[in-house]
């Protein structure tokens, strides 16, 4: 736990030498390693059931991704020093999270929110979904609201992902983040040159109202409007992300079904999990490493430590992996 919690590797080190206990970063690396990757295990083979349900539960299911810098070891001789050479690169850790809210749209304290992330792309992140949200019987939830930006990563994998777990659509609801979207509109009028400061908040906020009342289709009127006669590609691709995402964008729906309409939730994950720990000046991972650190974080910051306890010791029979 304290790998995952601590800032580094070397201050858990520290601590433990505190308290008498002399471990080594490599050592402590290792164990982190090993620790995820029994649960990792466990999760595949479905080994540990979760022992929670959702039954008649509002369940909001959101994903987003972050960045960190991966290290890749060079071939070829090692410098003066003895060190390796090697290059970094940016990659994007992404997470998923489920919880749900009450009847006033508040997050339920009566469920703990689950947190999980992976370097391994789109497939894996909504295989884990599927994965929790079988565990955690979706099927009986009340109410279901997929909520995330407008990346095509995410939303043209979850009608997939839907019918892979057999639920109801009449149950099911779709949403792009509204604060995205007046993000976008705010793109869209900064792309007219010819317009005042005041004239583009003016434009902005009138067009953030309507979004708020349910009329998306007006909203994509006025782009359309101002998109007339222009080649602007930037311009193009803003009418495109607002005719694309039309149908999720009902936000007054959402509002009287007291469900949330904003990813804030998500947001703060990315945070917590990545910002906080594995993203910072001079600071790369190996990929293993990596992969290892997102699951520990994201157990320990959604408060589900005992749940990646009882993953990774379920399978008494491995030793090591």
């Amino acid at each position: 736990m304290l790998a995952a919690m601590l800032s580094s590797f070397e201050e858990t080190s520290r601590l433990l030498a505190d308290k008498g206990v002399s471990l080594g970063i490599n050592a402590i690396r290792r164990i982190a390693q090993q620790y995820a990757n029994r649960a990792k295990i466990s999760q595949r083979i479905e080994q540990c059931p979760f022992g929670e349900s959702l039954g008649r539960r509002r369940v909001v299911i959101s994903t987003d991704g972050g960045r960190i810098r991966i290290r890749k070891d060079k071939p070829g001789p090692r410098t003066k020093k003895g060190r390796r050479r090697y290059s970094t690169h940016w990659r994007e850790p992404k997470l998923l999270m489920i919880y749900t809210v009450d009847e006033q749209g508040k997050m339920d304290r009566g469920f703990t929110p689950l947190i999980e992330g992976t370097l391994k792309g789109p497939d894996a992140v909504f295989g884990l979904l599927a994965y929790h949200l079988r565990q955690l019987n979706i099927g009986a939830a009340d109410k279901i609201l997929f909520i995330a930006d407008g990346a095509r990563w995410i939303w043209n994998r979850v009608s997939g992902l839907v019918k892979a777990l057999g639920l109801s659509s009449a149950n099911v609801y779709e949403l792009v983040d509204f604060y995205h979207a007046v993000e976008h509109l705010s793109k869209v009028a900064d792309l007219k040159k010819n317009w005042s400061t005041s004239e583009k908040k003016c434009w902005v906020n009138k067009h953030r109202r309507l979004l708020l009342k349910g009329h998306a289709d007006k909203v994509i009127g006025a782009i359309k409007v101002i998109c007339r006669g222009r080649n602007s590609k930037d311009l193009s691709a803003e009418r495109s992300y607002f005719v694309r995402n039309q149908h999720r964008m009902c936000y007054q729906k959402i509002s009287e079904h007291c469900l949330p309409i904003g990813s804030g939730a998500m947001e703060s994950g990315i945070r917590r999990v990545v910002n906080l720990r594995m993203k910072g000046a001079c600071l790369y991972w190996l990929e293993k490493t990596a992969e290892a650190m997102l699951m520990l974080r994201s157990y320990y910051k959604a408060g589900r430590w005992n749940l990646l306890t009882n993953l990774s010791f379920s399978l008494s029979f491995l030793t090591d992996v």
